[in-house]
């Protein structure tokens, strides 16, 4: 089933959206959540909540990227997952150390407070992501926003995980020049 047909259920508030979402995205979704939570239970709830926020927030919305659009929610509600469990036990995991790695190329979350100032920053990523070129983006953005582990990235592009290292490296290292270029406080 396309898009605009499961979207279509939602807004004649049919159950069946959320069986043809699950069957067309879960196993997108669970990836995502799995890769920022590391545990099974919590990225099946995180999947679960993503379903339920569609469901609620479809009608009104009706987003033009269905996909892109329950990546983001279900990205949303891993990471807030994940804040909640290490604010209990802080502990060191992977998504510790996957943040961290950006920690020095990205403004401090306190530092753009306002939606004005998010927006723009999203813009000016969003330039700086089209600088790249496919292989560079597309490395960048299964570490940084699917949360990718190295191998499963190397594995998918055919290279080894040096290469992937060394990509993302030399991307962080762009990101901070761009950024600070763009006059973007670090």
């Amino acid at each position: 089933m396309d898009d605009p047909q499961i979207i279509e259920l939602y807004w004649a508030r049919s159950e069946q959206a959320i069986s043809e979402t699950s069957a067309k995205y879960g196993a997108f979704l669970w990836r995502i959540a799995r890769n920022i939570l590391e545990s099974h239970d919590d990225a099946d709830e995180c999947v679960n909540d993503t379903y339920l926020r569609a469901w609620n927030a479809i009608p009104p919305s009706r987003p033009s990227a269905l996909r892109a659009w329950l990546g983001r929610i279900t990205r949303n509600l891993s990471l807030d997952r994940w804040n909640q469990c290490r604010a209990q036990k802080r502990g060191g995991s992977s998504m510790e150390l996957l943040l961290g790695e950006l920690s020095e190329c990205v403004p401090a979350p306190g530092r753009t407070e306002q939606h004005l100032e998010d927006q723009a920053l999203a813009d000016v990523l969003n330039a700086f992501l089209a600088t790249l070129s496919r292989e560079n983006r597309v490395i960048f953005l299964r570490r940084y926003w699917y949360g990718d582990r190295l191998e499963v990235i190397a594995a998918g592009m055919n290279c080894s995980a040096g290469k992937v290292k060394s990509s993302l490296f030399r991307t962080r290292s762009k990101l901070r020049a761009y950024l600070q270029k763009e006059g973007i406080d670090l």
